[in-house]
């Protein structure tokens, strides 16, 4: 039987079903966000090489957990469209399966990181002042990392199904917990040890094993929309070769992002502690501004999914739409916000430091104002991935990093006049060339053949056939 909630998603109003599930989504992110924003709060009172210690480490963690999100994308993408289609059994079923890859997976490439952090910051050449805190944040964060994958790919189920609230009731509690242990753990109190930068990854990593452990409890429980048993977790090679196959496509977009982001902080990095700092207080902001349309394109992808799944081709294109119509105008307003109060942003993350104030500023006011084509191309990426088109969202991620940005940045800030200018403008460069390969690659239509539920696809399809279909596609 159909839920009043499920008829909103396939047959009502777009623009209310957009906000029924956006509206708890964006306020979870925020407050998810409240980690990276407590973490450069505290973290920035201890000064600029502090600040540049978790610029450098955030992007290399962050690639790491990319190599195995592609199969959290597999599991959230067939969710949405099982859903869609009717098939209780099968959003169970594909529950289990990828959590239990997800948890192993983590736990292989947190180990390989935590052993291999020495020589990742050897290889970006971080300044001596910075090598020994971003040593210790990366490692705890590395530690981590099987609880950070948990929790994401319960929140990316919950959304598949159009539960958005409950991961917003935990991340609510998680975060004022660790905004009381953050300067607990980094500066000390009574029997706790000041631990500095490192403090603040261990109240992190604290947080997020609690948030992990009530995601599988609720679970387990099965009173949202999807149920598991201990049982179902056996491994299912057939389910296992398939959301391979899908989500690899998404393991290298991901994965390009986050090397992409590496490969940047190493450019930074040439240019001396206080553009680290600089790029470090900009990328913090680039997160919290994005939140809104981050938000609205899980939502669209929660709905293109499940109406997919339903056979609802041209319902899913208008939610691409509007989704892309609204996430353009949010955060291009958000810009000249941004645009005009950047001083003062910068200044709250690290007071005191006019060189670094003055820097960060330049860096935010050089981007904001293209920031309305970060809206257009996560909403129609989301929508890809949503329909199955790994691939696609892909290229785009491959085209943005390595032809587009990397490049113009090396230039502009190495055989310029530009210098360390040179890399702020690769970002609105970038942003307002893939906003217009995606509408393009859109409008192709190309994403609308795909069917993930059709049985002898899900079950049948070999290995070699998933590469093929997905290269037509």
């Amino acid at each position: 039987m159909v839920s009043d909630r499920q008829k909103l998603f396939l047959e009502g109003p777009i623009s209310r079903a957009l906000i029924t599930l956006a509206v708890p989504i964006i306020l979870g992110n925020v407050l998810q966000t409240g980690y990276q924003l407590t973490d450069a709060f505290w973290v920035g009172r201890l000064g600029a090489s502090a600040v540049a210690a978790v610029s450098v480490s955030l992007p290399v963690t962050f690639l790491v957990i990319a190599l195995g999100s592609g199969l959290a994308m597999a599991g959230a993408t067939l969710t949405a469209q099982y859903t869609g289609a009717g098939r209780q059994d099968m959003v169970n079923h594909v529950a289990a399966q990828t959590m239990i890859m997800v948890a192993l997976t983590s736990i292989a490439l947190g180990g390989i990181g935590y052993a291999l952090s020495p020589r990742l910051l050897a290889l970006i050449g971080v300044a001596p002042d910075v090598y020994e805190q971003a040593l210790g944040f990366m490692r705890v964060s590395f530690i981590g990392i099987v609880f950070v994958f948990i929790y994401v790919m319960f929140q990316a189920l919950m959304r598949g199904v159009g539960q958005t609230r409950i991961p917003l009731y935990i991340v609510t509690g998680t975060v004022v917990l660790n905004f009381l242990l953050d300067p607990l753990f980094i500066f000390g109190y009574g029997p706790f040890p000041a631990l500095g930068v490192k403090g603040a990854a261990l109240a992190t990593l604290v947080t997020q094993a609690l948030a992990a452990a009530a995601g599988m409890t609720i679970f387990l429980r099965g009173r949202h929309g999807i149920q598991l048993s201990w049982r179902a977790m056996k491994p299912d090679p057939q389910y296992i070769k398939r959301a391979f196959f899908l989500g690899f496509p998404g393991s290298v977009e991901l994965s390009t992002r986050g090397f992409g982001l590496m490969v940047m902080s190493f450019l930074v990095a040439s240019f001396g502690t206080q553009t680290i700092a600089a790029y470090g207080v900009g990328s913090n902001v680039l997160q919290v501004i994005t939140i809104p349309a981050m938000g609205l394109s899980m939502a669209v992808s929660t709905l293109v999914g499940q109406n997919v799944g339903a056979g609802k081709i041209e319902r899913a294109a208008r939610v691409t739409r509007a989704g892309t119509v609204s996430g353009f105008g949010l955060l291009s307003l958000v810009g000249v916000g941004a645009y005009l109060f950047a001083p003062h942003i910068v200044a709250f993350f690290i007071p005191g430091d006019p060189a670094v104030i003055a820097e960060g500023a330049r860096f935010i006011r050089i981007m904001s104002l293209a920031w309305g084509g970060i809206g257009v191309q996560l909403c129609i990426v989301s929508a890809f991935r949503a329909s199955g088109n790994m691939l696609s969202a892909m290229v785009i991620a491959l085209v943005a990093q390595w032809v587009i940005q990397f490049p113009l940045a090396y230039v502009l800030s190495k055989h310029t006049t530009l210098q360390g200018e040179g890399l702020w403008w690769s970002f609105p460069v970038t942003n307002v060339a893939i906003a217009v390969i995606s509408v393009c690659w859109f409008a192709r239509g190309g994403w609308k053949e795909t069917r993930l539920t059709e049985e002898d696809k899900q079950v049948a399809a070999t290995a070699q056939e998933s590469i093929i279909e997905e290269g037509i596609r």
